[in-house]
């Protein structure tokens, strides 16, 4: 019996029932198994055994990499590396290559003995006893004076190694290392205003003064150039930061989709204005989406540290500050500095790694590059600063895993060929993946997908500020996948977003629950449940249950995305369907290269097999009144109570309708019914406006989220059509790796 996924105690008991004779340090168990022993607290000189094991992950390694180049370990046999209970310290990133792989039927397995409880961790333990309390009299006035009985200090020069280095005058995503973490949370670069003000932790500005933009035909040739960008600022803080020292201001400038962390380069009190270090690519208040006042807070300066779990480093001493959360010789303090992946699988092929624990690091997680074959599963990864797992290759798989605390995406999947739609096999199933997109708040999804034929089945995405899962490519199948708390403070986002691509097609989005999206404000038409952007086309949208998800289903002028059954209740635009194409300038325009739509599918040979096989309505497209956004059916879905508009449509698509197949969608509205809302369907055949709907239609909301809906539902009566979504199957899912749900 060879172990795969996460077995359960009884099985391992049942399979931990080994032939213990020494072969070269290791152990040969039944049904060729070798068995090779991990503990944090084995003596030197181990080899393996149970009775003297290894240290760590790397002498196994090793041991492992030099029994296979002598050929004392079969191709045929199972190895196994299990680390027993207990921490350990990752001085340097793991790397794997082609030679620490298995072969077909037989991987080598890292696992943990018992499920959680080996943890492998970077980042350099600050002990309590190296902080102190701040006496220097020049730093303690530099500190607010409530918070100067509170600040400790700590030396860095015998902890980390080399320089520290500085902030840059501009950056997105991870800031530079290093970054502290208490009791298992990151903590909070000393900022203002604090996250818990009335404010929710923002400041904002409606008034620019230089946008930063080129002007052309300005006199001034400075002007017609890229520069960085001024706007009034009438508060009395930005007088009190010494900016020699450095501010750095986080801030959606123009969009609520761009956020960028930039210097303050002066303030000029008199007239009250900042003036930044460098140029946001937008401007300043170059154009927006949402609302017109732009947001920011302030950050890494040492004068705001004044509220627990705020710390600041001064780079240049190596001394950092920590306002601490909890007494100092009650916590755990670790201080993260490298960057690299904490584990790298480069062409490794046959591999599993089971039931770890892996935190603590200023970059990704795990990083599988070229893999094939390759199984995580029943593993934690937090306080990741990067993106927590990084997959490209083919038959990878991400099983029963929980991700949170990350500062970028949750998951990256790349695998398959786009050109011959060869599919990667790749799958990414029962994850729990919650508070990702700390530090890069925009595309940085809970789950990005790309390339062709992976699968993202039965996960649960919640608390984000932007996407959960983003993907791009061919044949994706997402399906049963529970989304809510994402979008809590962006705009012109979905939970599910693709876009500004034809070719992105083949790709199934299929009985999904997305619910209470965009925070406290539920009611927003500035979030969007499924979000097909810019002419994107080729998605198929089934059996989503859509539930005070914004504007629920978003086609944004693209062709050949069949909206079908789909369930949308109490989100304020049922579908909301534009023709962009036909009017907007940049459509398909070379100057724009994100654009480009008929490039990006020459670039595939779309009017060739397999392309023109696959997607005939593309291979023609061309020919086919490319700008129109045709082929987009709208059939048996239910809307209820759509408070603005059950069907949203601009100039263009208006006049598009008529060439559409749209029938049997049954419209309900619970109060009296609003004219407005019901304006672009009265008297469509393809909607029907229930009459008399009773008070139970024949669903319930559980009290966190979960959906379920009645075998004698009312509304399945109306809508006969309609076929019935498997909402039991939806979310997280019980398995080996699984014993409980959240």
């Amino acid at each position: 019996m060879i172990l795969s996924q996460c077995p359960s105690s009884l099985a391992r008991r049942s399979c931990g029932l080994f032939l213990t004779f020494a072969v070269l340090g290791l152990v040969t168990g039944l049904h060729g198994q070798i068995l090779v022993h991990v503990s944090q607290n084995a003596a030197d000189g181990g080899d393996g055994s149970k009775a003297k094991p290894f240290q760590n992950i790397l002498q196994a390694r090793d041991h492992l990499r030099q029994a296979r180049k002598t050929g004392k370990i079969p191709d045929t046999e199972t190895v196994i590396v299990e680390l027993a209970a207990g921490v350990y310290r990752l001085a340097a990133p793991v790397e794997f290559t082609a030679e620490d792989g298995g072969r077909p039927g037989a991987p080598v397995i890292y696992r943990a003995a018992e499920m959680g409880k080996a943890q492998l961790r970077g980042g350099v333990p600050l002990p309590a006893g190296a902080f102190r309390k701040v006496s220097d009299p020049a730093l303690l006035a530099r500190l607010a004076e409530g918070a100067r009985p509170h600040v400790l200090v700590c030396d860095l020069a015998n902890i980390v190694d080399g320089e520290l280095p500085e902030f840059p005058n501009a950056y997105r995503a991870t800031p530079v290392a290093p970054w502290l973490y208490a009791d298992g949370q990151p903590m909070t670069l000393a900022r203002w205003p604090n996250k818990d003000a009335e404010n929710n932790g923002w400041v904002s500005f409606s008034k620019v003064v230089d946008q930063g933009l080129p002007q052309p035909g300005a006199e001034d040739p400075a002007l017609r150039k890229v520069r960085p960008g001024a706007f009034v600022f009438d508060h009395p803080r930005a007088a009190s930061w010494d900016l020699e020292a450095g501010a750095w201001l986080f801030g959606y400038w123009t969009h609520d989709w761009s956020e960028e962390t930039i210097r303050i380069a002066s303030y000029d009190a008199g007239k009250k204005t900042i003036r930044l270090a460098a140029a946001h690519g937008y401007g300043i208040m170059g154009g927006t989406w949402g609302a017109k006042e732009r947001r920011f807070f302030a950050q890494n300066i040492l004068a705001e540290l004044d509220s627990p779990g705020e710390w600041f480093v001064d780079r240049k001493a190596k001394k950092l500050f920590y306002y601490p959360v909890a007494p100092i010789a009650h916590s755990q303090l670790v201080l993260v500095t490298n960057s690299a992946p904490l584990i790298g699988l480069t062409h490794v092929r046959h591999l599993k790694i089971n039931g770890l624990k892996i935190e603590y690091n200023h970059g990704t997680g795990i990083s599988i590059k070229q893999g094939e074959d390759i199984e995580i599963a029943g593993c934690e990864l937090s306080n990741l600063a990067g993106t927590a797992i990084d997959l490209s290759g083919k038959n990878l798989t991400l099983r029963s895993c929980d991700i949170f605390n990350i500062g970028r995406n949750g998951v990256s999947l790349n695998g398959g060929d786009r050109k011959t739609l060869e599919k990667s096999g790749n799958l990414v199933v029962n994850n729990h993946i919650h508070h990702y997109g700390i530090f890069q708040r925009t595309y940085a999804p809970g789950i990005g997908v790309g390339g062709c034929g992976s699968i993202v089945r039965q996960n649960l995405i919640h608390d984000a500020p932007h996407n959960a899962i983003s993907y791009s490519g061919n044949e994706h199948l997402f399906e049963l996948n529970e989304i809510h708390r994402v979008m809590l403070e962006t705009g012109d986002s979905g939970a599910f977003y693709s876009g500004r691509d034809w070719t992105s097609q083949g790709n199934i989005l299929r009985h999904n629950y997305i619910h209470h999206l965009g925070g406290k404000d539920v009611s927003t038409t500035h979030t969007m449940g499924i979000y097909l952007d810019d002419c994107d086309s080729g998605d198929t949208l089934e059996g989503n249950i859509l539930y005070r998800a914004g504007r629920a289903l978003m086609i944004g002028g693209g062709r050949n995305n069949p909206v079908l059954n789909n369930l949308v209740i109490d989100c304020p635009i049922g579908l909301h369907f534009d023709g962009r194409g036909m009017s907007w300038k940049q459509w398909n325009n070379p100057s724009d290269r994100s654009w480009m739509l008929e490039a990006k599918a020459e670039a595939l040979n779309y009017k060739n097999p397999p392309w023109s096989e696959r997607y005939p309505l593309l291979a023609k497209i061309m020919s086919d009144s490319p700008k129109e956004p045709l082929y987009n059916p709208i059939r048996n879905n239910i809307f209820i109570n759509c408070r603005d508009k059950v069907l949203h449509l601009d100039r263009d698509s208006a006049s598009v309708l008529p060439k559409l197949e749209i029938e049997h969608n049954l419209v309900v509205q619970t109060g009296e019914p609003n004219p407005k809302a019901l304006d672009t369907i009265t008297n469509h055949p393809g909607f029907t406006l229930a009459q008399n709907p009773p008070a139970d239609l024949g669903y319930t909301v559980g009290a966190r989220g979960g959906f379920q809906m009645k075998a004698d539902s009312w509304l399945l009566r109306q809508n006969s059509a309609f076929a019935k979504i498997p909402c039991e199957k939806i979310g997280l899912q019980k398995d080996a790796c699984r014993q409980s749900l959240p």
